[in-house]
């Protein structure tokens, strides 16, 4: 019975066991699995911890985390290595890192000038660059530059290769290779086109350092993923090592050189002690790989190439614990050693992390059979594991704990240890408490260059309370160093959990740079830009604005008086290219009884202004122009659709209107031709429409009938002419609108339009009881003719030219278009007498 009921214990033992872990590694947070670097400083440039709010100067090789901020002070550059992508920080540059995890990559530039170059971007990766305009998410691996204007009130994106987005509120736009956008504002609205200008000098420090990575020989040992593989063509050699591969050994050492040694120890969140290394390629070999000595030579040790590598803060052993003790001069100190890690050896974080994690991080950073990481993640207190490294000559490095904790050069503390003190210590996580040295490692930089730390530069005020434009919500900014310190001090050398950060507050000045982000929502599709650019609210203009008006049939808004001079003329002429009218033409427009639409009027002479006071019907203009809305002609006899439509006047403006021209450019008249329009017969219309003397005034008072623009606008003339008793034949026609239709039913006469296209519903009720028109010609500017006493209807003509001093003889109208009747004419009918025969005919 024993036996039977043991298994089925172990069996619920394990299965808890299990769900317990599971459990566990589904509520903690494990670390990003990538940091950034700051890999390259010319000139001086300023570097400023998540949550603090100090700034002192920058050092290579820093990890850099969510809520580090940089600032590149005039003159000078810096480049921050981000897993496949390179951010290059041109002169006056202020940058700071909003968000850095697995998955996003997000850069906020105030101001400045930023290069990006992203070799390769995962599927569920997000490069995204946050400025006062706009924020730029990348789609594909290429070459980018942003500017930034130190007003911020200008943004330039620049696609060298590859193809980004600009998101803005509510609009967003695709940025294409080889293309160059400048945006003012913050809707995106306000844009212009450049076309690509030559590299400068940044950029060609730029295209340089591309070409570094580009040709490395280390690309072909290492994952592309590696941060700071370019570096170590300069300072090393790689080399097949039986057991071991392709190994890399460092040239510009020392001799005696060790792993680890030249350097000093930095408190990064979430790692807790980092190791920041001096040499110019202290980056890859020292987060990544493990080390190796062979014959008596140390070398890197890569992690397998095809793997995505995760990024540890220092690959290390500490020894000693609480209680190792070192000897110094002054006597026996509290101290601190460790040794690198070799070839299979599993890493100890000292960090929360789940299984996941523990495992990731040691197979793709080493070969090491996973059922041994799995023993030592499951067996905290192992004392019996074996490390290559530990009793190599020279490989344990210690100095004080005070020296460790306050971020000091190690190898000017550093303090010999044997080998049987080595071999004796048992290997255990560091327990010692950070400093606010150790935080903004300014321990390193006073021991070294005390004057260093005194010219290091801020970034303008205004550029840190700048606000920009955010795709991707960042995190809220972390908890001052200050904060954290009691927590911290409670458990040495062991990092704060989330849940424990997730309830502090930030600093209060940094927590007002949070709320400078503004967030914009994604809930539009990226368009196309337009090379046209756009000024403010310019797209949406463009995207809902009708063609545009051909030249010299521009309408301009119409003065008070003309809308009342149109509201009751008996033919009201609807300019191509509307301007005010003077009081006098509106009067003698409300009561016009047909009037010259002239499309480019000039001043005529006495004698034909006294030829058109008694004119029955005069010429039409060469070029027709804008009808009226709808209404605008309900009462109209008869009017001429001109055949180019342009703006109307606004609806009722021709409501009393009996017919009439439609001038192509209505201009100020003078007092004298306004008074000859009220009355006027019909007259001539001019192909140029100018100011006209009083006696044509006078003689377009009493006008019979209006003569047509040669140049029709479109008119809907379907049922319109489909009782219509005499109708003008157009040579094209389309369907026409029920209120125009209606209009022509019972006109007597119309002009036929070399193409007829839809009327507005005002005009078609307007023509309804139209009982004459002429018919439309091409005229253009004539010469002062003679009197023309006793017209009895306007000649039509086709083209108009200058007239002899004699009076001129109406010439015949055009012949109708095949297959069309050809329309009535009442010639020399008035408006009196039209409307008789109206009456009569009912």
């Amino acid at each position: 019975m024993t036996g039977f009921h043991n298994p089925i214990r172990k069996w619920i033992i394990a299965t808890c066991g299990a769900a317990a872990l599971i459990a566990s590694a589904a509520v903690l947070a494990d670390p990003p699995g990538r940091a950034a670097r700051l890999a390259q400083i010319n000139g001086t440039v300023s570097f400023s911890p998540a949550g603090e709010e100090e700034w002192v100067l920058a050092q290579a090789n820093r990890p850099l985390i969510t809520g580090d901020r940089i600032w590149s002070d005039t003159g000078s550059r810096a480049e921050l290595q981000i897993g496949t992508a390179s951010a290059r920080l041109g002169s006056t540059t202020s940058v700071s890192i909003l968000n850095l995890d697995d998955r996003v990559a997000q850069i906020e530039v105030a101001q400045g000038t930023l290069n990006l170059r992203v070799r390769r971007v995962y599927s569920d990766q997000v490069y995204e660059i946050d400025t006062p305009n706009l924020a730029f998410s990348i789609r594909k691996a290429g070459d980018y530059r942003i500017d930034v204007d130190p007003a911020g009130n200008a943004t330039i994106v620049r696609v060298r290769n590859g193809e980004g987005e600009a998101w803005g509120e509510g609009a967003a736009y695709v940025v294409g290779a080889g293309q160059q956008y400048t945006f003012s504002g913050e809707g995106l609205r306000d844009y212009t086109y450049d076309r690509m200008p030559a590299p400068d000098e940044f950029d060609n420090w730029t295209f340089d350092r591309n070409r570094r990575e580009d040709g490395a020989v280390a690309a072909r040992y290492v994952s592309p993923d590696v941060v700071g593989y370019s570096d170590l063509d300069d300072y090393g050699s790689w080399r097949a090592v039986e057991g071991y591969g392709n190994v890399w050994f460092p040239t510009s050492v020392a001799a005696d050189w060790v792993p680890y040694r030249s350097g000093h120890w930095a408190w990064i969140d979430p790692w807790g002690w980092t190791w920041v290394d001096e040499a110019p390629w202290g980056f890859a070999p020292f987060h990544y790989g493990r080390w190796a000595q062979v014959s008596s030579r140390w070398c890197w040790v890569p992690g397998p190439i095809a793997v995505r590598p995760i990024y540890a803060p220092a690959l290390v052993a500490f020894i000693g614990g609480g209680g190792f003790r070192l000897s110094i001069s002054t006597g026996p100190v509290e101290g601190i050693a460790w040794f690198p890690l070799g070839p299979g050896d599993v890493y100890r974080p000292a960090y929360t992390a789940s299984r996941t994690y523990f495992t990731n991080v040691n197979v793709s950073n080493t070969v090491v059979n996973t059922t041994v990481v799995n023993n030592v993640y499951n067996n905290v207190n192992v004392t019996n594991i074996v490390y290559r490294n530990r009793e190599a000559p020279g490989a344990v490095t210690a100095v004080p704990a005070a020296s460790f904790a306050n971020a000091e050069p190690v190898a000017r503390h550093h303090i010999p240890v044997s080998k049987d003190v080595a071999a004796r210590e048992q290997v255990s996580p560091v327990a010692v408490a950070p400093s606010h040295a150790s935080v903004i490692a300014v321990g390193a930089v006073a021991a070294g260059a005390a004057a260093a730390v005194a010219v290091a530069k801020r970034p303008p005020q205004q550029a840190l309370e700048r606000r920009v434009v955010a795709k991707t919500a960042p995190p809220p900014p972390p908890p001052s160093f200050a904060a954290k310190q009691p927590l911290l001090a409670a458990q040495p050398g062991k990092p704060l959990e989330p849940e424990k950060l997730r309830t502090m507050q930030p600093a209060p000045a940094r927590a007002a740079e949070a709320q400078k982000i503004k967030v914009v929502s994604p809930t539009v599709t990226p368009q196309p830009l337009s090379k046209e650019g756009g000024g403010k609210g310019a797209r949406t203009e463009r995207a809902g604005a009708p063609a545009p008006t051909p030249p010299g049939a521009a309408a301009g808004p119409q003065p008070p008086q003309q809308e009342r001079a149109m509201k009751e003329g008996k033919g009201g002429p609807p300019p191509s290219a509307a301007v005010p009218q003077p009081p006098q033409q509106e009067r003698a427009m409300k009561e016009g009884k047909g009037g010259p639409p002239p499309s480019a009027a000039v001043p005529q002479p006495p004698q034909q202004e006294r030829a058109m006071k008694e004119g029955k019907g005069g010429p039409p203009p060469s070029a027709a122009v804008p009808q009226p809305p709808q209404g605008a002609m309900k009462e109209g006899k008869g009017g001429p659709p001109p055949s180019a439509a342009v703006p109307q006047p606004p609806q009722g403006a021709m409501k009393e209107g009996k017919g009439g021209p439609s001038p192509s450019a209505a201009v100020p008249q003078p007092p004298q031709q306004e008074r000859a329009m009220k009355e006027g017969k019909g007259g001539p219309s001019p192909s140029a429409a100018a100011p006209q003397p009083p006696q044509q005034e006078r003689a377009m008072k009493e006008g019979k009938g209006g003569p047509p623009p040669s140049a029709m606008v479109p008119q809907p003339q379907e049922r319109a002419m489909k009782e219509s008793k005499g109708g003008p034949p157009p040579s094209a026609m389309v369907p026409q609108p029920p209120a125009q239709e209606r209009a022509m039913k019972e006109s007597k006469g119309g002009p036929p339009p070399s193409a007829t296209v839809r009327q507005p519903p005002a005009q078609e009720r307007a023509m309804k009881e139209s009982k004459g028109g002429p018919q439309p010609g091409a005229a253009v500017p004539q010469p002062p003719p003679q009197p023309v006493r006793e017209s009895k209807g306007g000649p039509p003509p086709s083209a108009m030219v200058a007239q002899p001093p004699q009076a001129q003889k109406a010439p015949a109208p055009p012949a109708p278009q095949a297959g069309k009747p050809e329309p009535k004419r009442d010639e020399g009918k008035g408006k009196d007498q039209k409307d008789k025969e109206k009456k009569e005919g009912q």
